[in-house]
């Protein structure tokens, strides 16, 4: 029997940023009896609902929703620690005899639940510190790398300044390679590949286009600004994560006095755009085994599935 054939024991959705997920995952989730599980990296963030285009407390309160605004702005949150997060929700799903809905457009943390997660070490917060510091020295940072890490090196632009420190910091704090700890055999995955329904949202580009631009000033009316605003204030340390969430650098630039209003905006739209289609790239290049569909036959589908 195909994989349609069969009801799944999850479905996971994926696509770039502002193709239609959440709403596919919301109306899945109530037919069925489902839980909506968040694998966007952004979404986790309490700090940003509106930036991260988080799913409203309207929507929330219509199907359970989980792993979305549940991390502080200044932790450090990884794809280890949402994996163990998202095995703690899929198990309580089960448990409660819900649908586990896993949406988002963070390709690494469906690979990490279809695939498993090679073991990383923890980096002390004084090496973190130490390589941190050298953030705005790139070109060094691929020559400090490729001294004793070539295998890493060679797979990184010289312009990847936070890939080359991630790589630096592993080195410092363990005194063996990224890829050495990237070749360890990684444990059996959260959610084998073969147990889940996998949904890719194709999208027309055009069209997508305009509607990150359309969503982006919906966002303003809503409050982007001042949440950007409240967020600066802060004063979190320059290499948290969330500061390079879509409009916040723009927005810094703005309220420092920098750049107009207007210019932030279109600069906040311009990113987004890139990262949806880079999103577009990768999950197309990365993930195998995935149903590329557009939105309106993703919901054919699942309707079929789940009736």
């Amino acid at each position: 029997m195909t994989e349609q054939a069969v009801r799944p024991r999850a479905v996971l959705i994926a696509g770039p940023t502002a193709s239609g997920k959440s709403a596919l995952a919301l109306e899945l989730a109530e037919r069925v009896g489902g839980v909506v599980i968040n694998a966007d990296s952004m979404q986790v963030y309490r700090d940003l609902r509106v930036l991260s285009a988080r799913p409203s407390v309207e929507e929330e309160a219509r199907a359970p929703h989980r792993l979305y605004g549940h991390v502080d702005g200044a932790a450090d949150y990884s794809v280890a620690h949402w994996l163990e997060d998202a095995r703690a929700v899929l198990a309580q799903a089960r448990a409660d005899g819900l649908l586990p809905i896993v949406i988002g457009g963070t390709g690494l943390y469906f690979k990490a639940l279809t695939q498993g997660l090679a073991p990383m070490p923890e980096i002390p917060a004084e090496v973190r510190a130490r390589v941190r510091a050298l953030e705005d020295e790139a070109p060094e940072l691929h020559a400090r790398l490729m001294a004793v890490d070539p295998e890493t090196a060679a797979r990184l632009r010289p312009s990847d300044t936070q890939r080359l420190m991630r790589a630096l910091e592993v080195f410092e704090a363990t005194g063996r390679p990224l890829a050495h700890w990237q070749a360890e055999p990684a444990p059996p995955p959260v959610l084998p590949a073969g147990e889940a329904l996998k949904i890719f949202l194709a999208t027309d580009r055009t069209a997508l286009r305009a509607r990150i631009a359309e969503r982006f000033h919906g966002m303003m009316a809503q409050g982007a600004l001042e949440e950007a605003r409240a967020l600066l204030a802060r004063g979190l340390p320059e290499d948290r994560t969330i500061l390079k969430a879509h409009g916040v650098p723009w927005f810094a630039r703005h309220l420092a006095g920098e750049i107009d209003l207007d210019e932030a905006i279109e600069g906040g739209i311009l990113d987004t755009r890139r990262y949806a289609k880079r999103q577009d790239t990768w999950f197309r290049h990365q993930l195998e085994g995935w149903t590329a569909l557009p939105k309106g036959e993703a919901q054919e589908l699942l309707r079929a599935l789940f009736p």
